[in-house]
């Protein structure tokens, strides 16, 4: 690995032309707020973006969803309207005379679905967690996730089984397949490894997967997934013929360091150290490439990632901005100047209908970090779209933590300044071990937990105790992340951490190129 410098990939001073300047906060702070990675007129001398993964610039050389309205008690009295025209109304259940028992349920937490369990009782309670979102008819899943999330908690250290990758160089980046039958393994020396999760067993090793180290492996189904490296390149693959690619796309000029995927339109979206977000549209893809589109640019971009629902697209920057892109199009190439850059919340058009596209520039708040700025070096999304994770470290390199952040929808809960669409809910202090290097973290699959590379080895995070929902946990304050369990077992700093979407196990990669995998025994 190298340091960053001005003379890395991606440094140089350009930027779109024609950008308006966030406007800057009132006091003290704008004289420390670094320059704005829109403005064309930012300072030259400031750090340029990381050019080496997973380095990053200046580094040393080493609110729950709203209730329904109250339904109306099973046999209440209905308008008669029928009955006056001669027709016969249907015949009503037995009422039940009013009385203590009945108070006493309509105090419970779900009205008459706490008390004493009559048919109407149990429905109007089913009612009520269905209106809520929640439930077994609601979310299938909910509860194998809490099973699944209380075995999380019973994992060892002894319990972890390592893959030998130590001559493949440092592990930057572990993807599962959607059906977590075979987990991808990204490599510093050009090199991509496959193996069985379950058995532990080697399927196959690209060694010529690219002309640089790889960067991130993105599955756009259960068999085609893609890579992209600092040699400039993005690899299309198809798990049954691994001995060629399906295809390899130019177009980048600097290195390429992450990969989303849209499902609807079958969309790929790349992002690099060249400031460009690229559209792929792999629907006419060939041996020689596929058909692609500039859809935006921005100095010293980190991290590009798309919500579930593609509804936003979230870029982190090396200068502490957050750029948030809202009510997504991504048919739509935007040129610098052509959007608005809101500083306050999104507010809609004089036809009433929110803009696409339209751009928020954001500063997260980040707690200890009220004097000088930070980097933005990892950037997650919870599963559902609920909040989004990120980890920070200052320009200082001294401290470095893990921040959750709530998308807000409505009228903030609390006053922000500037007003943003994001509000800090949860954060944890990090290990500053590996000072320069980028730590990539990930969300369980259901969203209740966190796992976070840690020096020598990971942190299982929470919410709460309980690994509650984050909708069931919303604190007023900021408050800590809670550490359900910590495990080590590298002998090398970790880079990566990823959950399988199917089984109880987490993978785990470090400097040193070894692989673990933790799963409970039973």
């Amino acid at each position: 690995m190298f340091p960053f410098g001005p003379h890395s990939p991606g440094g140089d001073g350009s930027a779109g032309a024609g950008a308006e300047e966030p406007a800057p906060d009132e006091g003290q702070a704008a004289a420390t707020r670094p320059p704005s990675p829109l403005h064309p007129g930012a300072d030259a001398t400031h750090p340029p973006p990381p050019a080496r993964s997973p380095r990053r610039p200046g580094a040393p050389s080493l609110s729950p969803a709203p209730r329904s309205g109250e339904l109306g008690l099973p046999g209440a009295p209905e308008s008669s309207a029928a009955s006056a025209q001669g027709e016969p109304s249907p015949p009503s259940p037995p009422r039940r005379r009013p009385g203590p028992d009945c108070k006493a349920e309509s105090r419970g937490r779900h009205g008459l679905g706490a008390g004493l369990g009559g048919p109407g009782a149990r429905l109007f309670g089913w009612l009520k967690e269905r209106s809520l979102g929640r439930g077994l008819f609601v979310d299938p899943a909910r509860d194998n996730f809490r099973t699944m999330t209380s075995l999380y908690g019973s994992i060892h250290p002894a319990d972890s089984v390592y893959l030998s990758t130590r001559t493949h160089g440092a592990v930057f980046n572990l993807e599962y397949s959607p059906d977590g039958s075979v987990l991808t393994v990204a490599c510093e020396q050009t090199e991509v490894l496959l193996f069985d999760p379950i058995s532990s067993k080697h399927i196959k090793t690209l060694s010529e997967a690219h002309e640089d180290c790889v960067n991130n492996i993105r599955f756009l189904d259960n068999r085609l997934f893609a890579t992209c490296s600092d040699d400039t390149t993005i690899a299309l693959w198809d798990l049954r013929k691994l001995n060629t690619k399906v295809c390899t796309l130019h177009g980048h000029t600097s290195w390429v360091k992450n990969i989303e995927y849209d499902t609807n339109t079958r969309l790929l979206v790349t992002s690099g150290f060249d400031g460009n977000v690229i559209i792929w549209d792999t629907n006419r893809y060939t041996e020689d490439g596929c058909p692609h589109k500039k859809f935006f640019h921005t100095r010293f971009l980190m991290r590009m990632r798309l919500t579930p629902d593609c509804s936003k697209m979230l870029i982190s920057t090396s200068s502490g901005y957050l750029l948030i892109l809202h009510d997504l199009d991504l048919t739509k190439s935007l040129e610098v100047g052509s959007y608005p850059i809101l500083r306050a919340r999104r507010t809609t058009s004089s036809s009433g209908v929110s803009p696409r596209n339209s751009l928020e520039v954001v500063t997260p708040e980040v707690l200890g970090e009220s004097d000088h700025g930070n980097c933005i070096t990892s950037l997650q999304l919870h599963p559902k779209g609920w909040a989004t994770l990120l980890r920070c470290s200052s320009n200082s390199d001294d401290e470095e933590c893990t921040c959750v952040y709530e998308f807000q929808e409505g009228a903030p809960v609390r006053p922000v300044s500037p007003r943003c669409s994001l509000r800090l809910t949860h954060y944890i202090e990090e290990a500053n071990v590996g000072r320069g290097y980028i730590k990539e973290l990930c969300f369980s699959p259901d969203g209740r937990m966190i796992s976070s590379p840690h020096g020598y080895g990971i942190r299982l995070l929470g919410f709460d105790k309980q690994c509650s929902e984050l909708v069931d946990c919303l604190p007023k304050e900021a408050s800590p992340l809670r550490v359900i369990r910590s495990l080590y077992s590298h002998n090398d700093v970790v880079l990566t951490t990823k959950f399988s979407p199917t089984h109880c196990q987490i993978a785990s990669g470090c400097l040193s190129g070894r692989v673990s995998l933790y799963q409970p025994k039973f």
